[in-house]
């Protein structure tokens, strides 16, 4: 059997990952007796934990939420921060620690006042993570209302810039936020163009809730992310794709040719510069290469390289299977 603190860990612990856990069962999972249970609960709220307890055959203990526990004192700002960081780092982003970002991701959730915890858990509900690339700063109450209206199905009013340079004041029905990297994207239909659309959230400004609520229309895509990555890949024109590769110069010029524009920015590393109407061309330069790289500009080279990777993953495991 475990010593007392350690168990005391362990209860805690236990009380954080579920909503209710019966009696029988939690104290199954310490391997102690209900009496040693009811003295280790005791022992947790004499440090400060609100946990509660139901009496009967069904009962058992639940930790309450709220600001009694002690101190987790964070602001807004903070909350959102929290969120966004323990979020992408369950999705991957840095690698072996998924696991208990997951974890600590729900125990920070859980001790905070309700008004934290519901801005931060529109944020998780209202978000899809896509793929990693370099991207703008994104303002953290921009995000957070963009989340709790998504979340809320209320319409949002704010100004847009468009790839052109052109400002329009747009009236949208949000349903998605989607992360390309460290570009976000909203996705919404847009009353005023009668369909959906993505709007890139650096370009967009002074968002307002409405008050008005409506009804969740179909989106034209499996999903989310999928709608942005296709919107991404229909841009009109010709686009320039900028890559920094970790490689010099001179180890890389005689793979591409005259074809890509390479450029020193530093040592042991240069700038790549394709144009096209597809991130095909770029992608195909930039892996050709074999050099570690950064996406520069053009985010829907990310999601094109993105897409690819995962079709590569999903085939991989087919043929590994016996």
């Amino acid at each position: 059997m475990a010593n007392t603190s350690s168990r005391s860990f362990r209860l805690l612990s236990l009380l954080q990952h579920h909503r209710f856990w019966p009696g029988k069962d939690l104290a199954e999972k310490l391997e102690v007796s209900l009496r040693t249970l009811r003295r280790d609960v005791e022992r947790l709220r004499e440090l400060g934990y609100p946990v509660q307890a139901t009496r009967g055959s069904d009962g058992g203990y639940q930790l309450a939420p709220g600001a009694s526990l002690p101190p987790l004192v964070v602001d807004d700002e903070e909350a959102v921060a929290l969120a966004i960081g323990l979020r992408m780092a369950a999705q991957g982003a840095v690698s072996g620690i998924e696991d208990a970002s997951i974890s600590a991701l729900a125990k920070v959730i859980q001790v905070m006042p309700a008004k934290l915890r519901r801005r931060v858990e529109a944020l998780q509900l209202a978000t899809i993570q896509s793929s990693a690339a370099p991207g703008p700063m994104i303002d953290a109450n921009t995000l957070t209302t963009l989340a709790q209206a998504c979340r809320d199905e209320e319409r949002l009013e704010f100004r847009y810039t468009a790839r052109s340079g052109e400002p329009s004041q747009r009236l949208v029905e949000p349903h998605r936020l989607v992360a390309v990297g460290r570009r976000w994207y909203l996705v919404a239909y847009d009353l005023s163009r009668y369909d959906w659309r993505s709007f890139r959230v650096d370009r967009l400004a002074d968002p307002e809730r409405t008050g008005a609520r409506f009804r969740t229309r179909t989106l034209p895509a499996r999903d989310a992310s999928e709608f942005v990555q296709r919107s991404l890949s229909e841009v009109a024109g010709p686009q320039t794709y900028r890559v920094r590769l970790h490689a010099p110069l001179a180890e890389v010029r005689d793979q591409l040719g005259d074809w890509a524009q390479l450029d020193e920015s530093g040592p042991g590393y240069c700038e790549l510069a394709v144009t096209g109407d597809t991130p095909a061309w770029a992608a195909f330069a930039t892996l050709s290469t074999g050099a570690d790289f950064e996406v520069l500009d053009g985010s829907d080279l990310a999601a094109f390289l993105d897409s690819w990777q995962a079709r590569i993953r999903k085939n991989m495991k087919v043929s590994a299977k016996p």
